[in-house]
């Protein structure tokens, strides 16, 4: 294949792909990843990690350390998924994407190498050891890697990182990943390994004994970092950044910590940033304060992180989430609630494997509903969607294309009006 639009199409059609299909994609064991990261020769050896996995959080989680790192100097990878725009998104160094003919070149080899192996990955397999293989080439001396789902049986749990991070625990993908919370804590835990300290960013008497119990296990230190770190005040300052207070065991340690992601979710990721730089610095890593405050206050900047309650527009005020399970979206609806509009309009689409009705029971019933879907397989109908949505006092109207939703909300708002566009990743994808 000579161009990046011939890999593309390759990637997305002749690959399973999870973000696309759902559940049919998932891969039960790492047989693939442990074959594919042999064939490459064991690219993830040569490079010091951060392994991040959780419910909710996890990626603004990544973009801060790893924008931390950057501001440390450090030549930082960053893997996550999935992507809003651009496939390339999944895979930087520095912040700046991997480059097509890097796509191009990884895919060309692996053909070549799979002649003789016959493997068939999914997209997330292939795309995690194209991953790896770039941040061995270009060097870098750390890199942040979300996991994609769960976490035992993630093709990221190869690595043995310096940190493991977990940023909380609710309900999503319980079909793959266990009904209980009990249950997802414990697929979770799998990335926690003998030796390697770890960080829960959020604890609850459900899942502290499941990590506890893990952590036992296999030898190996874990703290909760909402035990010792809390925000207790935030504000948006005059440039659009959020300040924070930041406690430690009842102390203020860090009085205006301003953080770029402005979503009110992030008082409780920063806390596990917090806990886990700790940690990093107790290995000799050597981050300072200043170091920190530079790394959140730029962390956008830093990283090209999008679609974090992102405003895209202005008059009327015009916002985007990729919050889309139960935890999530209660947290949306909290900003919504303290965001000052005249009326609210909301563009909604979901993906057909989740827990519809306990999302459409948390939106608001007083606003207009514009009921739609993405361009993929897994997009719910949006005619059966607002009926649903009907039984909770969702009222609104159908439109075949996110675009279409977005024209319709954009000529009924009046210039002091909130529109909101969330629901589902890929909804705010084709925003973007």
């Amino acid at each position: 294949m000579t161009s990046y639009q011939e890999v593309l199409d390759f990637l997305y059609s002749q690959l399973p792909m999870f973000q696309r299909t759902g559940p049919a994609a998932y891969k039960d064991n790492l047989d693939n990843t442990i074959r594919l990261d042999a064939m490459f020769g064991h690219p993830h050896r040569t490079f010091k990690t951060i392994h991040v996995a959780g419910t909710n959080g996890k990626g603004s989680v990544s973009h801060m350390l790893a924008s931390v790192f950057q501001e440390a100097g450090y030549k930082t990878g960053l893997y996550t998924s999935p992507h809003l725009k651009d496939f390339r998104e999944r895979i930087k160094v520095n912040g700046e994407m991997i480059e097509e003919n890097s796509v191009i070149r990884f895919t060309n080899l692996y053909l070549e190498k799979n002649k003789t192996e016959k493997l068939e990955p999914s997209f997330f397999e292939l795309t995690v050891s194209m991953a790896f293989d770039y941040f061995r080439t270009s060097e870098v001396d750390i890199a942040v890697i979300e996991v994609g789902l769960g976490g035992r049986l993630d093709s990221t749990n190869i690595i043995t990182p310096e940190v493991s991070v977990i940023t909380n625990i609710s309900f999503d993908h319980m079909s793959l990943l266990g009904n209980t919370l009990s249950k997802i804590a414990a697929e979770k835990a799998g990335i926690i390994k003998k030796d390697i300290p770890v960080v829960v960013g959020e604890s609850s008497p459900e899942t502290n004994p499941v990590f506890e119990e893990f952590a036992k296990n296999v030898q190996t230190s874990l703290v909760f970092a909402d035990q010792e770190y809390r925000a207790d005040y935030s504000m948006l300052t005059i440039d659009g950044k959020q300040s924070l207070n930041i406690r430690k065991n009842e102390t203020l340690i860090y009085p205006d910590l301003q953080v770029d992601l402005t979503g009110i979710y992030q008082r409780h990721n920063v806390p596990t940033v917090l806990k886990a730089i700790d940690c990093l610095n107790a290995k000799g890593w050597n981050i300072s304060e200043k170091l920190v405050r530079e790394g959140l206050k730029n962390t956008i900047k830093n990283t090209g992180l999008m679609g974090r309650w992102q405003i895209i527009g202005t008059n009327p005020l015009t916002v985007c989430d990729t919050g889309h399970n139960p935890a999530g979206i209660r947290f949306v609806v909290e900003q919504i609630n303290q965001t000052a509009w005249k009326a609210l309009h909301m563009i909604i689409g979901m993906v057909n494997d989740k827990d519809q009705d306990e999302v459409l029971a948390l939106l608001p019933t007083d606003a207009q509903y514009y009921f739609t879907k993405a361009s993929i397989p897994r997009a719910a109908n949006p005619e059966e969607l607002a009926e649903k949505a009907a039984r909770f006092g969702l009222k609104g109207n159908c439109y075949p294309t996110v675009r279409e939703a977005l024209s319709a909300a954009l000529t009924n708002a009046d210039k002091n009006d909130m529109i909101f566009v969330g629901g589902s990743t890929f909804v705010v994808a084709e925003i973007l």
